[in-house]
């Protein structure tokens, strides 16, 4: 069937290359998915990790802060020496790296108590917002306030923590606040992997920005309420999301959490680009394998449909020369017989009628001992022309049946219909004017036998050509040119014979 239909090759390459690509795609899509869940695992370690050590670290600070105030509270605790009271209130964290100052505030803002000096440094913090917050808010706990260059040092931007110092009446006795250098989560970040365009961001819940990876001194401090990424991560405490950033403009894939106990957002974020980078590189491989795979079978799949067109056009050329005559292009007789015994069988079944000619041309032997049998091959053509521009019906057979001589199978066409068209035949060749110096017309001439199925009893198609072969000899028998119908002597007595023969 295959080799039948050349085309059907294509189709089947075009479906297997199909197959393929849609394979291509569907496993090139999973890597893509692959590539999204580990990055995001990596996100989410990282942010985890990231959440503990801060969490970690501000509840040790904040822990100084309540054994500060819990000193306070003691009997006798300012009677006790400057040294005792030091070690009472300030313990070991405060000297840590990037811890700054523990402070004891009266309420007036004054320092009262320092961690770094004895006695404390002169300054008055009644206008910073850690103050304000504790003074105007008895409930407030720990606040963590907005980044600030601390008065002290100059240097260093920080935020403070701080806690309320509450008087046994529940008045406002100042301020205990310790302050942490931004610097530590610098640092942190920094120690992460996350890609070229990666970032990451911790935030107060009002959205002022403490510390941002990639670090620019000018985005801390700047508030981001109303953009679309803090809108996303006000709305729950933790989640993800692909989201443009409103500093950079940059697509990342963003996971957020609020760090427990503490007003802080943390978030890290993947570049979409870093995230597929990798897989770009495997799809473009991947890709263009599939892709020349794909064109080398469809190559191949034209390339054996033309060799498939070309046997075929060989095998019909092969089949049209073993059933056509190679000089006149009429059917040869091989064909002629095949489609005599067909046509033969369809008249028997359908009662139809069934005419047959046979043709002969008129003393060819003497055309081609005087002209040539160039000549005479011309002839023959020019013959075989006039049979098949007269025998025009998609059912009629005409054919070279041997040498000088053709037949013509005319189905259901009776005798009469048969006669005309065997006289239009005669008339063609004659009318050609072919000289015959040989012959008693002077021009070349066909003689006709006609035989028909109709008020006659033949047997087999063999017996119908041979009543046209008869009625031929009786023709030519006649004096050629003509055309005659058998049986000769009822068609003559019927009325049936042609004219004379043309002189």
């Amino acid at each position: 069937m295959v080799t039948r239909r050349p085309n059907i090759v294509i189709a089947i390459s075009i479906v297997l290359a199909s197959a393929i690509l849609a394979i291509a795609v569907w496993v090139l899509a999973q890597m893509r998915d692959d590539a999204l869940r580990r990055a995001q695992d990596s996100v989410f370690n990282v942010s985890l990790l990231v959440e503990r050590d801060v969490s970690r670290n501000l509840e040790i600070y904040d822990l100084s802060l309540r054994a500060a105030i819990d000193g306070l509270k003691q009997p006798g605790f300012r009677d006790l020496p400057p040294t005792i009271r030091q070690m009472v209130l300030f313990d070991g964290s405060a000297s840590a790296k990037d811890m700054g100052s523990i402070l004891v505030l009266d309420a007036n803002g004054d320092i009262e108590y320092d961690s770094q000096a004895y006695p404390p440094r002169h300054f008055n913090l009644a206008d910073r917002d850690y103050f304000k917050v504790q003074r105007d808010s008895p409930n407030v706990g720990l606040y963590v306030s907005r980044p600030f260059v601390p008065k002290i040092s100059g240097t260093d931007t920080s935020i403070a923590l701080s806690r309320r110092i509450s008087r046994p009446d529940g008045s406002f006795g100042g301020v205990v606040i310790g302050t942490l250098r931004l610097t530590y989560f610098r640092r942190l970040f920094a120690g992460m992997n996350l890609g070229a365009g990666g970032s990451m961001a911790l935030m107060l819940s009002d959205g002022t920005m403490l510390m941002r990876r990639p670090y620019d001194p000018k985005i801390i401090g700047r508030n981001l309420t109303g953009t679309s990424n803090y809108s996303r991560f006000v709305e729950r405490p933790s989640g993800d999301f692909f989201g443009t950033a409103a500093i950079d403009n940059v697509e990342r894939w963003y996971a957020f959490r609020h760090i427990d106990m503490y007003p802080l957002i943390l978030d890290v974020a993947l570049s979409t680009r870093d995230i597929y980078v990798e897989w770009r590189h495997r799809a473009w491989i991947i890709g263009s394998l599939i892709a020349a795979l794909d064109i080398a079978i469809l190559a191949l799949a034209v390339l054996f449909s033309q060799q498939l067109r070309q046997r075929r056009a060989a095998e019909e050329e092969l089949r049209i020369l073993a059933r056509t005559d190679g000089l006149t292009a009429l059917n040869n007789r091989r064909t002629f017989e095949e489609h005599a015994e067909d046509e033969w069988r369809r008249a028997q079944r359908n009662d139809w009628p069934l005419s047959m000619l046979l043709i002969d041309v008129d003393s060819f032997k003497g055309f081609n001992d005087l002209y040539g049998h160039s000549a005479g091959d011309d002839a023959l053509i020019a013959v075989a022309r006039c049979i098949a521009q007269n025998v025009r019906r998609p059912g009629d057979t005409a054919a070279r049946y041997g040498g000088e001589e053709f037949a013509v199978l005319l189905p259901d066409t009776d005798a009469a219909g048969a006669a005309f068209i065997g006289e239009k035949i005669r008339t063609a060749v004659q009318a050609l004017e072919l000289r015959h110096v040989a012959s008693s017309h002077h021009v070349l001439t066909v003689s006709i036998g006609l035989a028909c199925t109709t008020g006659q009893t033949f047997t087999t198609s063999r017996e119908l050509v041979n009543a046209a072969d008869e009625a031929l000899y009786e023709a030519k028998d006649a004096g050629r040119n003509q055309v005659l119908s058998y049986p000769v002597a009822a068609r003559a007595e019927a009325g049936f014979q042609s004219a004379v023969p043309q002189h």
